[in-house]
């Protein structure tokens, strides 16, 4: 059980949302403003650059050419995820925090989807891995949604292993 001070109450999870959703949409800003669009700046040789690339799809650029279909599928995202928070379905901290940070991912991608047509990427790694290479482009908003996905699967997979009691 956690300590009630340990929990993200509805202020501290809206700052939270509205922090990195801020900061997704600052660096998009940057990137829009000092990139020329479908271009790059290398800067680790080999291994990191700054693009400014549009993505219309989803991860991997899988289903491009469905913005419509994204921007109801993350509307649809955010009702759910905000009944679910109003019933009080996120018990704990981390759960929580992920989907603060799934809010605010989605909320970043979505702006751009109705402001740009399209999500901003502009960070590129490449991995040196055979079946991507160079990573796909990215941005904040990408980095928020994986990461709570990677919050929300281990904090499922260290509940399921919490003794149950008889």
């Amino acid at each position: 059980m956690e300590h009630p001070r340990a929990r993200l109450g509805p202020l501290a999870a809206a700052a939270t949302i509205l922090f990195f959703y801020a900061l997704d949409q600052f660096t998009k800003r940057l990137v829009i403003h000092s990139i020329p669009y479908d271009s790059e700046r290398i800067i680790i040789p080999g291994f990191f650059s700054l693009v400014h690339w549009g993505n219309t799809g989803a991860a991997f650029s899988s289903f491009s050419q469905n913005n419509g279909l994204f921007i109801a599928l993350s509307a649809v995202t955010l009702i759910v995820l905000a009944a679910f928070a109003i019933r009080g379905a996120f018990r704990y901290t981390a759960t929580r925090m992920a989907v603060c940070l799934l809010s605010a991912g989605v909320l970043g991608n979505v702006t751009d989807r109705i402001r740009h047509h399209h999500v901003v990427d502009f960070l590129l790694f490449n991995l040196h891995i055979p079946f991507a290479n160079p990573w796909p482009a990215f941005n904040v908003a990408d980095s928020c949604i994986c990461i709570s996905a990677a919050i929300l699967v281990i904090s499922a997979w260290m509940e399921d292993r919490k003794p149950t009691s008889t």
